[in-house]
């Protein structure tokens, strides 16, 4: 009997299930929603990037319909063979026209849209001034570049200064950041950071995949936010989570969006996106320009549920938006408090290392625009009971 090469992944399962650290993966029943039913339990669920709802959008919903209706269900090919449609282009001049540039170019995934743009865009002689918190998609397109990374400490603007004046100027050097963070929900430091690439010459890129439809006029991010427009030669943004859809875009100027149209590898080689998710998506630009009140609801909602959670005791970190963990720093602790939670009708899911750093481990929530007073106010008191009990608060 052949032996399994692979018996390796097994024990290492066991470690994790040994540690208290093995997660399922909860299976959602029904529509992503604030209330919804998670592994056949009724829950409020805090575990979703669906910030104002647009998952389940009347306009969205319909969009996506007649697109299908009139379109078909699929592209059928690569963007540069034969999967480009107007559908595409439309969108992705919506989106250039809603981020103040040049141009845009949409991605399968905001992952793709990072790993890829990083990747094109330097190459094994360059360098990339990277923030240690950045998102896992930065990470694995500074490697595969093959640039020379150095970190500087998270929002450190004076330590990624003295690494960039210590770099050779004839080289291209990039300096990167998350807008906000997508484990801490803290901005990035931006202004700071634009400084730098200011005075030294460097690119500067943001991925702003949790800003798009929080931060800024009518949800533009955080370069709107800090009033940056010009200075960031690279944004990153998504379609997953605020617009509701799927996907992600870089937005630039014509001659950085044309570059990744011949070398961004992700856009080279996959399929596009069914018309159904254009047309979500462009329907969705036009509420975030047409529905405010979804943007000022979320904010509303992320005041009443941060300002409980540190009334209660807990450690929120440093938090600025509608991300707010819940930091315990045992990972075996966070989950048991994950799954306390659950079974008291609160999905707030735990995350460890590697995630997050080991001695930081947490429950991280995100409240929406769609949450009511009574589904904030029942979490929080399910958040004082099990927090008690576990002896965390």
């Amino acid at each position: 009997m052949r032996a399994d090469p692979l018996r390796y992944l097994s024990e290492e399962l066991d470690t994790l299930k040994a540690q208290g650290l093995y997660r399922r993966l909860r299976v959602l029943d029904g529509e992503q929603k604030a209330h919804a039913t998670f592994d056949e339990r009724p829950v409020v669920n805090l575990s979703s990037n669906n910030y104002l709802g647009l998952t389940t959008h009347p306009k969205l919903r319909e969009a996506a319909l007649e697109a299908t209706r009139t379109l078909g269900v699929g592209s059928g090919s690569v963007r540069t063979i034969a999967g480009t449609m107007a559908i595409h282009m439309e969108l992705e001049r919506r989106l250039a026209g809603f981020k103040r540039t040049e141009a845009t170019v949409v991605f399968q995934s905001g992952f793709t849209a990072n790993a890829g743009t990083v990747a094109s865009v330097l190459g094994k002689d360059d360098f990339i001034v990277s923030d240690e918190l950045n998102h896992a998609s930065i990470i694995d397109g500074a490697r595969l570049s093959r640039a020379t990374i150095k970190v500087f400490p998270h929002r450190d603007a004076k330590a990624a200064r003295a690494i960039v004046e210590a770099l050779p100027r004839e080289r291209r050097r990039l300096i990167i950041t998350d807008g906000v963070f997508s484990m801490d929900g803290d901005l990035g430091a931006l202004p700071e950071l634009c400084d730098v690439a200011d005075e030294f010459g460097c690119i500067m890129m943001v991925d702003d995949a949790h800003a798009s439809g929080v931060f800024g006029s009518n949800g533009r991010g955080t370069i709107d936010h800090f009033k940056l427009h010009g200075r960031v030669d690279i944004q990153v943004g998504t379609l997953s989570k605020a617009i509701g859809a799927l996907g992600g875009y870089v937005a630039g100027t014509r001659a950085l969006i044309e570059f990744l149209y011949h070398r961004g590898r992700p856009f080279l080689f996959s399929t596009s996106h069914p018309p159904a998710v254009s047309a979500a998506c462009l329907a969705a630009i036009d509420v975030l320009e047409g529905e405010p009140q979804l943007i000022e609801r979320l904010w509303e909602n992320t005041r009443v549920f941060k300002s409980g959670l540190k009334a209660l005791g807990f450690n929120t970190g440093t938090s600025e938006g509608p991300i707010t963990p819940v930091i315990v720093g045992d990972a075996s602790l966070a989950m048991k408090l994950s799954d306390a939670l659950f079974r008291e009708g609160v999905f707030a899911q735990g995350i460890g290392f590697p995630t997050v750093a080991r001695d930081k481990a947490r429950v991280r929530t995100i409240v929406t625009a769609t949450h009511t007073p009574g589904e904030l106010h029942f979490a929080l008191d399910c958040f004082a009971k099990v927090g008690r009990s576990l002896g965390v608060i």
